[in-house]
């Protein structure tokens, strides 16, 4: 018996471009409870006075492509809200990226930002797209960086420096691999590394690799300053 192929929906990313410019995406942030969309196909009924054995018969209508919605952690003034706001009854190219890399998109109009402050809970939103025309499902394809990974703390020996992997449309898991002036440090694949005295004088980095299960991608973050004592 076979392995299941299901998996949870932990990593997806929700990005959108206007019309006139679809490779300027707007990612966006802290989104939840992805609903893709779900099409819906009319019967027309084609009954006539001569079908066969007084049964009614019916032929396929138009599809309707549905609805794409999603739940969000409301942070007003953000980027994400700002976009929202100004996405307001426009025609958008969505695009929801699944973790295995397979992209669906497309055009929505955002019909609604419907958001709620509760008293003693975190604030949320949830937006709704009217879909337009037949949506896309592209095949897997490599992870893409969305937000480029990213190094805090003072490079110093015995400080830890802690990684930032940024943020990854199409990616399963993450490896890391530390280097110290371009050259890997064995053992070093966590999320953080702590200088030693050998580092000193030196530059630290670290390459992130984002895989799925056809693909992996690798980026490296910028240099820290160089590790004093």
């Amino acid at each position: 018996m076979s392995d299941t192929k299901a998996s949870i929906g932990y990593g997806i990313t929700f990005e959108m471009a206007d019309i006139a410019t679809p490779d300027t995406r707007v990612y966006l942030a802290e989104v939840f409870d992805v609903t893709p969309p779900s099409d819906t196909t009319d019967s027309v009924d084609a009954t006539h006075m001569q079908s066969p054995n007084r049964t009614r018969e019916f032929i396929e209508g138009l599809t309707d492509p549905g609805e794409a919605s999603f739940e969000m952690n409301y942070v007003p003034g953000s980027a994400s809200d700002r976009a929202l706001e100004a996405a307001k009854g426009k025609r958008k190219i969505c695009y929801i990226t699944f973790p295995n890399g397979c992209q669906l998109s497309f055009v929505g109009i955002r019909q609604a930002y419907e958001k709620a402050a509760p008293t003693d809970d975190k604030m949320t939103a949830t937006v709704t797209f009217k879909v337009s025309g037949e949506p896309i499902l592209s095949d897997p394809a490599a992870p893409r960086n969305i937000a480029v990974p990213t190094i805090s703390g003072t490079p110093k020996v015995g400080s830890p420096l802690t990684l930032d992997r940024g943020i990854w449309a199409g990616a399963e898991e993450f490896e890391y691999q530390w280097q110290v002036n371009n050259v890997d440090v064995v053992g070093a694949t966590g999320l953080s590394y702590v200088p030693k005295t050998a580092d000193i004088g030196s530059p630290v980095t670290c390459v992130v690799t984002a895989i799925n299960a056809d693909f992996d991608t690798d980026l490296e973050t910028a240099a820290t300053a160089n590790v004093a004592a």
